[in-house]
C-alpha cells in the first residue's frame, strides 16, 4: 500500500475511533429500542417464537464484530502477513474474548434484568450467564442489534474500543514485530533502542508512547496500553518506513 493511501485510510480510523473501554458500546446498548435490546438478551426458552430471541443478532453480530476486527488489524499492522493478522483476530473475537467483553459491558445484570419471572421450564438466567458460549453469543447479539439501529458507522468503531484489551493481548502474543527489527538492522550491525516518551491516561486505561532509535536517530514511533505494546508498534512502523 502506498504510504499516502496507507496514511489516508489510518486518518479515516482514527478520527472515528473511540478510545479503548466499554463505553461507547455501552452507550450504544443503552439507547437501543427496548423490544430490540430485549430480544438481544433473551434465551430461547424465554420467548414465544425462538426468532425472537438472541440467535439471530448473534449470527449477524458475529460477522459485524469480525469486520471491525478484521479492518482494525489491518491498517493498525501494514506490515502483518495474513497468518499473522489471522492467528491474532481469531484470539481477539474468540469465545472467551467475547465473554469477557460481555462481563466489561454489564451484560449479566442485563440480562436477569429481562428475565421473565415465570420461564415454565425455561433456563434461569444465572445457569445461562455461567456458559460461556452463551455470554458470549449475547456479546454478539447486542453488537448485531446496535448495526441494525446505530448502523456501520457508529457500531463498528465502539465495537472496536470494547474489545482494545483483547486485541493488544492477542496482538502482544502473536505479532513479533520487534524480532523482526532487530532482524533485519542486524544484517548492517545496527542495534535498536526502544525509550518510552511519553504516558497518559488513568490508571485502568493507561496509554504509553515509545519511540525505537538506532545511533540516536528515530526510526519508529508506536502508543499502546502497555510498554510491550507500544514497542511493538514502534517496531512496526519502523519495518514499515524501512520497506519503502
Amino acid at each position: 500500500m502506498a504510504r499516502g493511501i496507507r496514511a489516508i485510510a489510518r486518518g479515516r480510523l482514527l478520527k472515528r475511533r473511540p478510545k479503548g473501554g466499554p463505553k461507547p458500546l455501552r452507550e450504544l446498548i443503552d439507547a437501543l429500542p427496548e423490544d430490540l435490546r430485549r430480544k438481544a438478551l433473551s434465551h430461547s426458552s424465554w420467548v414465544q417464537h425462538r426468532a425472537d430471541s438472541y440467535g439471530r443478532l448473534a449470527f449477524l453480530g458475529d460477522s459485524v464484530l469480525g469486520l471491525a476486527i478484521a479492518e482494525h488489524l489491518f491498517m493498525r499492522f501494514p506490515r502483518a502477513d495474513i497468518g499473522r493478522l489471522t492467528k491474532v483476530h481469531g484470539q481477539a473475537v474468540s469465545g472467551r474474548a467475547c465473554a469477557q467483553v460481555a462481563q466489561e459491558l454489564g451484560l449479566p445484570d442485563l440480562v436477569r434484568a429481562v428475565e421473565p419471572e415465570h420461564s415454565d421450564g425455561g433456563i434461569g438466567s444465572d445457569a445461562l450467564l455461567e456458559s460461556e458460549r452463551a455470554l458470549a453469543s449475547i456479546c454478539e447479539a447486542v453488537i448485531g442489534a446496535c448495526c441494525l439501529h446505530h448502523g456501520f458507522e457508529a457500531t463498528l468503531p465502539a465495537t472496536v474500543a470494547a474489545f482494545a484489551s483483547q486485541v493488544e493481548l492477542a496482538s502482544e502474543t502473536l505479532i513479533d514485530f520487534k524480532s523482526a527489527l532487530q532482524e533485519r538492522l542486524a544484517r548492517n550491525g545496527d542495534r535498536v533502542r526502544y525509550e518510552v516518551t511519553g504516558e497518559d491516561g488513568p490508571p485502568h486505561d493507561r496509554r504509553f508512547e515509545v519511540s525505537a532509535t538506532v545511533g540516536g536517530r528515530v526510526i519508529g514511533k508506536g502508543t499502546g496500553r502497555s510498554k510491550k505494546a507500544a514497542e511493538q508498534a514502534a517496531a512496526a512502523e519502523a519495518l514499515d518506513r524501512l520497506g519503502d
